[in-house]
């Protein structure tokens, strides 16, 4: 593996951290996850994350990618457009022409470049209405990764994200444990050794009897689809008011952060 001396990750909720919380109530999330791994190997490496939950992808490149621009850091990881793709009428190949635009100006920057796919919602309420549009964005996504030089972390193609487990209660973001396994996917796609493997299956589990699955579809519709309808309604955004985490490049021990929930190197 190249040495990587410094990381600007960017993007929405999925790169911010949710729904991965630290005991003080932060979000970790698989970048902290993978930084700390990074970090373990050289005590000099330097980190930033400016992803923000509730991002569309023209606010990604507008807000985020200037700071690349200007840092230029070894590796710059960048998710988005999963906001965009739940919006009605959004149009995917527009979607995928915008990404390709920030994928050229992060590698004429000089960066490694890593993207992700968006994973499949085929069990998610909601997100799952748009499965088709996410696969043709995947194909773009994929694509591009091709033309430009880019690695890529394919979610899709990680069928232990499948497992409702690997989502918290909200389900539309990871639980811890399914941060733990995308990061320790992102360290191999990287080239990082790994001890543990993201592949592991998960435990069996007894079948849920039908009528608490719908007492759990209908909390859910009370507790998280109604609010984020009325903030579409009312074009609001879950990160307004918000500042991005790490803003700057800086050694991770000089940044106050969840630890201890690193993937295993």
């Amino acid at each position: 593996m190249p040495r990587l001396s410094s990381w600007v990750a960017i993007g929405d909720s999925f790169t911010e951290g949710l729904s991965d919380l630290a005991p003080d109530g932060t979000y970790v999330g698989w970048a902290d996850r993978l930084a700390q791994l990074l970090a373990d190997r050289d005590p000099d490496f330097q980190y930033a994350n400016l992803a923000l939950r509730g991002k569309m992808l023209r606010e990604i490149v507008d807000e985020q990618i200037p700071i690349v621009e200007q840092v230029r850091p070894d590796l710059v990881t960048i998710c988005g457009g999963g906001n965009d793709l739940i919006v009605p009428g959004s149009d995917v190949d527009e979607l995928a022409d915008v990404f390709e635009q920030a994928v050229i100006a992060l590698r004429q920057t000089g960066c490694e470049v890593v993207v992700f796919t968006g994973p499949d919602p085929r069990k998610q309420p909601v997100v799952r209405r748009v499965r088709g549009k996410v696969a043709i964005y995947n194909g773009h996504l994929r694509a591009i990764a091709d033309r430009h030089g880019a690695k890529i972390v394919d979610l899709w193609a990680m069928p232990v994200l499948v497992d409702i487990r690997a989502w918290s209660d909200d389900r539309l973001h990871f639980s811890p444990e399914g941060h733990r396994r995308i990061a320790l996917r992102t360290a191999e796609v990287l080239g990082l050794p790994v001890i543990e493997d993201w592949r592991e299956p998960w435990p069996p589990v007894a079948p849920t009897p039908w009528i608490r699955s719908r007492q759990a579809d209908l909390a859910w519709t009370r507790a998280h689809l109604l609010p984020w309808v009325r903030r579409q309604l009312r074009g609001k955004s879950m990160g307004d008011g918000l500042v991005p985490k790490r803003p700057e490049l800086q050694p991770l021990a000089d940044q106050s952060t969840g630890n201890g929930h690193a993937a295993t190197a």
